[in-house]
Formats: C-alpha cells, sequence, structure tokens
C-alpha cells in the first residue's frame, strides 16, 4: 500500500478501496481541516503499511488501540491523542456508513480522557489586556489594529489576517459592522466599536481596499504566521514574561467578557461557540479566584 498516493487526485480506476474511501471522506472538507484530516490519514496509512495492514478492511478494534497506544509513546499528549484520531474515527465512520466495511473498528476503540474543565491557555487579566492593547499602537498602525482584532473582537488568527477593508464598510441598525467567514466556513457579522473602528481606520489610511493587515516592513499582506511574531512582538513590548500567542488574546477576549458580567449566552456570541459548555469552559478556566464559591459560603457560615 502507498501512502503517497493516499490522496492523490480522484482515480477509481486505479486506487484500491481504502484510497477510494480516504478520498472520497476528504472530500467533505476544504482548508485547514481538510489539510490536517489529509496528514492525520497518512499517518494512519504509514503505519498500517509498516504492520502489513489494509487500511480499511484489514483493521480490527485491537489495531486502532495499539495505533492510539503508540501515538501516546511518540510522547504526544493525550489531547493532542484524540486529535490525531480525529480524522481515523471519521474515515471508518464514514466507510462503514457507505457499506464498505461490516463493522466500525474504531468506534469502541478507547482514547485517552482529557480534562476539560481547566484550560491551559495563558490568557491576559484586564489589566495586561489594557497595557497590551495600548502597547500595540504605539508599534506601528498594523500592530494596533491586529491587537483590537484579536483581544477585542475574539478573533482567531487566521480570521485577523483575512479581514479585507470592504468587510467592514457596512452600516446595520446604527452600528458600523465587520463581516467575516469564520471556522467551519460560517459568515459572521458583529459590531465595531468606536475604539476599535477608530485603530482599524487609522490601519486603512488612504486605501479603499484590499486586505486590512500588512507586514510593515514590506507593505504585503500578512498571513497566520505574520500574525503569531506581531504578537509576540506585542507582547514583548507589553511587558508581558510569558508565552502569548493569538488565541491568547481571543481567550482573554472571552473571559475578560465574562468576568465584566456579560451573560453566557451573549459571551458565546461573542465567540461564536456553537455549543455553550464551550463557553462555559473558557468561563470556568479564568483563573479569578475573587468570585469562589468559598468567599460567599465562608461569610454566609461566619457567625457559627
Amino acid at each position: 500500500m502507498s501512502t503517497t498516493t493516499m490522496v492523490s487526485p480522484f482515480e477509481p480506476a486505479t486506487m484500491s478501496s481504502a484510497q477510494l474511501a480516504a478520498v472520497s471522506f476528504l472530500a467533505r472538507y476544504s482548508g485547514r481541516t481538510h489539510a490536517l484530516y489529509a496528514f492525520q490519514l497518512r499517518q494512519w496509512f504509514t503505519w498500517c503499511e509498516t504492520n502489513a495492514l489494509d487500511p480499511l478492511t484489514g483493521v480490527q478494534r485491537a489495531h486502532v488501540e495499539l495505533y492510539i497506544r503508540g501515538l501516546s509513546e511518540r510522547g504526544l499528549m493525550d489531547s493532542s491523542v484524540n486529535t490525531m484520531m480525529h480524522a481515523v474515527r471519521g474515515y471508518f465512520r464514514f466507510a462503514h456508513i457507505d457499506g464498505l466495511i461490516a463493522a466500525d473498528p474504531a468506534i469502541y476503540a478507547r482514547l485517552p480522557k482529557v480534562n476539560r474543565d481547566e484550560s491551559r491557555t495563558q490568557g491576559l487579566d484586564r489589566l495586561e489586556l489594557i497595557r497590551f492593547l495600548q502597547v500595540a499602537q504605539t508599534l506601528t498602525v498594523h500592530h494596533g489594529a491586529l491587537a483590537f482584532l484579536l483581544g477585542i473582537n475574539a478573533l482567531r488568527a487566521s480570521e485577523a489576517a483575512a479581514v479585507q477593508i470592504e468587510d467592514y464598510a457596512d452600516t446595520l441598525r446604527g452600528y458600523r459592522v465587520l463581516r467575516l467567514i469564520g471556522k467551519g466556513n460560517k459568515p459572521a457579522t458583529m459590531p465595531l466599536t468606536v475604539p476599535v473602528l477608530r485603530v482599524l481606520e487609522a490601519c486603512r489610511g488612504e486605501r479603499t481596499g484590499g486586505p486590512l493587515l500588512l507586514r510593515p516592513v514590506s507593505g504585503k499582506p500578512v498571513d497566520r504566521r505574520d500574525v503569531y511574531r506581531m504578537v509576540t512582538r506585542m507582547a514583548a513590548a507589553a511587558g508581558i514574561p510569558r508565552h502569548i500567542s493569538p488565541h491568547s488574546l481571543r481567550h482573554a477576549a472571552i473571559t475578560n467578557a465574562l468576568d465584566a458580567g456579560v451573560p453566557l449566552r451573549d459571551a458565546q456570541i461573542l465567540a461564536r461557540h456553537a455549543d455553550p459548555r464551550t463557553t462555559e469552559h473558557y468561563d470556568r478556566a479564568r483563573g479569578n479566584l475573587d468570585r469562589h464559591g468559598v468567599h460567599f459560603l465562608t461569610a454566609y457560615v461566619a457567625g457559627v
């Protein structure tokens, strides 16, 4: 079984059943998700080839369990092992639905348990976020615009890099709005507050169209890697001693909104989470002990 042709163009006359099933599964996705799932399936096909297994019809649950154990033994974190199995589990699920295999060998394979009640993401508290936004504006107008898009409007790195000047030209019910295509190709419309609009307009300058964020030196449009580098520079300039990523700023936007008293439903809309439990996860991960239940309980029983 050749792994190099696993995700080749659709050529049914020369492809094996396993390869056809892989191409069929990957056709459901696009962009970064397609690239990630293709990588995960290549890893699975390579492991099967090493162990003389057909990646589709020759697999039992025990084989999947051994593959999962092998991922852990390579040093991957439990959450990363689970992520690596997303495409493999989907591959077998749809192969079973399509009648290519009699049973799904991955459906009952045991995955590592991941405690999602707490997040390891290092976000910013209120004062750190304020300092970050202030310092970002002293670097370049592009750093300032990026900081506000991430830290106030909770955009993801790829979403911020893709913002076009035309995307925030509309007014809706008295608000200037930003229109974007988010995760999973879902369209979103969000209002721009006056401070955010001010830094976006400063970044735009005299331009009337095209990408909003440009590389400060070359003037070329930024990509995700540029966003990461710019955030690292802003964090250093703001004197934040720990690692800060674009997701740290998105995390800070959501957690500070919850700390400010924004209702969970409204915070979910800000974050554009499909499931409110995901937003609750950010709330529990704040690391803010001021509102912990023990304070209220201690005051309640103080007279005992």
